[in-house]
């Protein structure tokens, strides 16, 4: 009989991508099961601990189906982890116009909308999933990403068990221009370091080459701010696992996106090499 269960619980809008992240988990080892009523999870984590072969790895569809039960959420994911399960909560969103041309696409109408239109649908599911989304570990905004690429960003989080033993670290780069990442959990800005950009020889060129790493990692500063940086997150790190956090995801920003903050992403990464986190690196605006 299996003591501890790693269990993934997937919510969030309607039109989000559950569905498409659920599977994804499916395809993963994961023993999945959509809208099962919040009453019944202690029974089914039971069940599944007495199951003969073993399951080790749950996924839950949770949303507004399971109705006035969900109040008892909060209470239950405690009493999971009290348990000694290893619980993690995973939100997608999508921004409202997103929502709204998915539900035009499928032509199927907003569970919550009733007589109403289906922007007051979404009105609705926000102000009622708000309590979800302020227990998500990790939230993850589908709104520019296709099916394909929301399985994948799935698939890479939890390829292999959610044991907090191995925390996941997100290291992100990004371009203030282009709007500040929904699904980040600490967002710091490096614009205070001289741009490239300025640069008629480094202009077109990336963070990843070394012509700009080397313009931006010779300042002191920058080795100044990352060593304040590793030393924050030498601190933080092992207290969010200590409280069951299996991911963080680390946003750095620039102007553009392409020269401060991927070099300060890729020399971050290159610190944490041989460190006991998985860390997966996304240069979000780089190539734009």
């Amino acid at each position: 009989m299996a003591e501890r269960l790693d269990i993934v619980v997937i919510t969030g809008l309607s039109g989000s991508g559950k569905s498409v992240a659920i599977h994804a988990l499916e395809d993963r080892g994961f023993f999945c099961i959509d809208n099962l009523p919040v009453a019944l999870i202690p029974k089914f984590i039971e069940l599944s601990q007495g199951y003969g072969e073993g399951i080790e790895r749950i996924a839950l569809g949770i949303d507004l189906r399971a109705g006035q039960f969900l109040q008892f959420w909060p209470e239950m994911l405690d009493q999971l982890r009290a348990a000694g399960h290893h619980v993690e909560v995973l939100y997608l969103d999508a921004d409202d116009d997103v929502l709204l041309r998915r539900f035009s696409e499928t032509r199927r109408p907003h569970p919550l909308a009733g007589d109403g239109s289906v922007e007051e649908g979404i009105a609705r599911e926000r102000t009622a999933l708000h309590g979800m989304r302020a227990l998500a570990d990790k939230v993850i905004d589908t709104s520019d990403l296709n099916v394909h690429q929301l399985k994948k960003e799935v698939e890479e989080q939890y390829t292999q068990s959610v044991s907090p033993r191995r925390m996941n670290l997100f290291l992100t780069s990004f371009g203030y221009k282009y709007g500040i990442p929904n699904n980040a959990d600490m967002i710091l800005d490096v614009r205070f370091l001289p741009n490239p950009f300025f640069f008629e020889e480094l202009r077109g060129k990336k963070g990843v080459e070394a012509e700009v790493q080397e313009f931006v990692l010779k300042r002191e500063e920058t080795h100044a701010f990352l060593d304040r940086l590793y030393g924050l997150l030498e601190f933080t790190l092992p207290q969010y696992e200590r409280e069951g956090k299996s991911s963080l995801t680390l946003a750095l920003g620039c102007t553009g996106g392409r020269h401060r903050s991927v070099v300060l992403v890729e020399e971050l990464r290159r610190r944490l090499d041989g460190e006991r986190y998985r860390i997966h690196v996304k240069h979000r605006d780089m190539d734009k």
